[in-house]
């Protein structure tokens, strides 16, 4: 029987923490604003480019800025999975706008590496 793919929440809290510090709102507990292409955008999207990399995943962005970090599989031709949200935040945003969204797929990657998992099967 095959083990449950679970993630490390504590990793993943880590992540969320370490995020946290670019937009994070003086005087709060929890406010974030990363508003699209301030310096805390440019160094949070810094920030996961660095990640994605660091977990072997080749890193593209477009003309618009739009990340798109991919974890090859075993069949190249099978078409990608895709996961993901918004690094930036509303003004008045919480911690977990947009970047739980992003986390979870990169630490799902993460994962499946760690265990030595690819997408290798054609859905029907």
């Amino acid at each position: 029987m095959t083990e449950a793919l679970r993630i490390s929440g504590e990793r993943l809290w880590a992540s969320l923490t370490e995020t946290a510090r670019f937009g994070a709102i003086p005087g709060t507990a929890r406010g974030m604003c990363r508003i699209t292409l301030t310096d805390d955008d440019i160094a949070m999207r810094r920030w996961f480019v660095a990640a994605c990399e660091a977990l072997g995943m080749t890193v593209n962005v477009d003309r618009v800025g739009t990340i798109f970090a991919r974890r090859e599989g075993s069949d190249p031709a099978l078409a990608p999975i895709a996961m993901g949200s918004h690094l930036d935040t509303q003004p008045t945003g919480g911690r977990f706008d947009g970047i739980l969204g992003v986390l979870a797929g990169s630490k799902s990657c993460a994962r499946c590496t760690m265990r030595g998992l690819s997408r290798a099967t054609r859905s029907k």
